[in-house]
């Protein structure tokens, strides 16, 4: 017999599955009906707050990559046309007006009319083109997008990897010269390596490994794997180090509670798609750390905070719509580890709590994010260089796919 508890149990984790299915049909949506550039190809470069575009904004290879990634994922799991003629679109746009067909890797920006704007070469950004379109080649078996991310693979272990102490440089000017001002955006710091890039080359290179399972891939996916548990994870705190010298000397203290919780799931699931035997455990516990160390972020309403600056003992307590999403699938992540039903409540609170202050019910979309009175941010971008359907729906896809394995279980 079936217990009371076991029904409510399953009941809820339905109920869950089913909210973000809908939440994941509403985000595309939005993307499809508002963001294509029917005048000069592409998608519109920036949409604020307030749903009013901007036609003559700027158009970034990372949100350009990011939309491949989405509706390629998503293809692969509803088989709807309309997600296969955006993805197609984005993948066009990227080959005609991102890629550098001088110096290789893609450029940073281009203005309206896709002529090359800031033309820097940020490993971050060719990490999401390979991951956009190793994606994209598995939902379309599109041969071209997978040699294209292979010759970026080959591209990055070239002209970025450092072979002496391991890992990757940041930044580079078009032709591959050195580069002053190596940061991803003004808030960060100006250092040769980060967290964050090797965090999404990580996820890209195991992306690609799936449709490419190529021995010397597999070794660079473990090298990332073991610069993290060595060098990127503070064995002190638990929480993630942002910023290092070329020697991997830490130079930031900031606690990215968003970022903890991000690579607490990404990182096992590298392993896991190696299939290392030796890593999977390891991450199995350095996951269930990271959540730990994420929590602490955590407010009474479930919502996660962004930053926290110990120097200053200041908590930096907006709620990004990213952080959200990621808190979802790390404490989801966190309760199939653990079995502990705390975790899952966490994922749940997340979720409840984006539902009521970050989705945007009117205009479709989410939020930027909030503050801590539940107020929206003002001033914030819902579509922009860093603003994309990419943490969101992958939040949703991953809920939808963890859920009903749990109850085929």
């Amino acid at each position: 017999m079936i217990s009371n508890s076991a029904i409510t149990f399953a009941a809820a984790l339905t109920n869950y599955k089913h909210e973000v299915s809908q939440a994941l049909d509403d985000i595309l949506d939005f993307w499809m009906s508002e963001t294509c550039d029917s005048v000069h190809g592409g998608f519109i470069g920036r949409i604020d707050g307030n749903n009013e575009h901007d036609a003559t904004a700027p158009k970034g290879a990372v949100l350009n990559a990011r939309i491949l990634w989405t509706f390629s994922a998503a293809y692969k799991l509803r088989r709807d046309p309309r997600y296969h003629q955006t993805a197609k679109r984005a993948y066009d746009y990227m080959l005609l007006r991102f890629i550098d067909q001088e110096y290789g890797g893609v450029y940073w920006t281009v203005d309206v009319n896709g002529v090359p704007l800031d033309m820097k070469k940020q490993v971050y950004a060719i990490a999401f083109t390979i991951y956009g379109l190793s994606e994209y080649h598995q939902a379309f078996d599109e041969p071209r997008a997978l040699e294209l991310s292979k010759q970026l693979y080959h591209l990055l272990i070239e002209r970025t990897f450092d072979r002496g102490r391991l890992g990757y440089f940041e930044a580079y000017q078009r032709d591959w010269k050195e580069l002053n001002d190596l940061r991803l955006s003004p808030k960060d710091a100006n250092e040769k390596k980060t967290m964050n890039t090797h965090l999404h080359v990580l996820e890209a290179y195991a992306t690609l490994y799936i449709s490419w399972p190529n021995e010397e891939l597999r070794q660079q996916i473990r090298l990332l794997l073991e610069i993290f548990r060595d060098h990127i994870i503070s064995p002190e705190s638990g929480h993630l180090i942002l910023f290092f010298d070329e020697n991997w000397v830490a130079k930031s203290d900031t606690v990215s509670y968003g970022h903890d919780i991000e690579a607490a799931w990404l990182l096992l699931e590298a392993a896991e798609i190696i299939q290392d035997e030796q890593l999977i455990p390891e991450f199995e516990m350095i996951a269930q750390r990271l959540a730990r160390a994420a929590a602490e972020g955590l407010a009474g309403d479930g919502s996660l905070s962004y930053e926290f600056e110990p120097s200053k003992h200041e908590l930096i307590s907006e709620r990004h719509w990213w952080v959200q999403a990621e808190a979802m699938v790390g404490f989801f992540n966190a309760y199939q580890l653990s079995g502990e039903p705390g975790d899952l409540s966490l994922s749940l609170k997340s979720w409840e709590y984006t539902k009521a202050h970050i989705i945007d019910k009117e205009r479709g979309e989410w939020f930027w994010g909030a503050l801590e009175d539940g107020c929206i941010m003002p001033g914030e971008d819902k579509v922009g260089i860093w603003k994309c359907p990419y943490h969101n729906s992958r939040a949703c896809l991953e809920i939808i796919k963890r859920v009903q394995n749990l109850l085929n279980s």
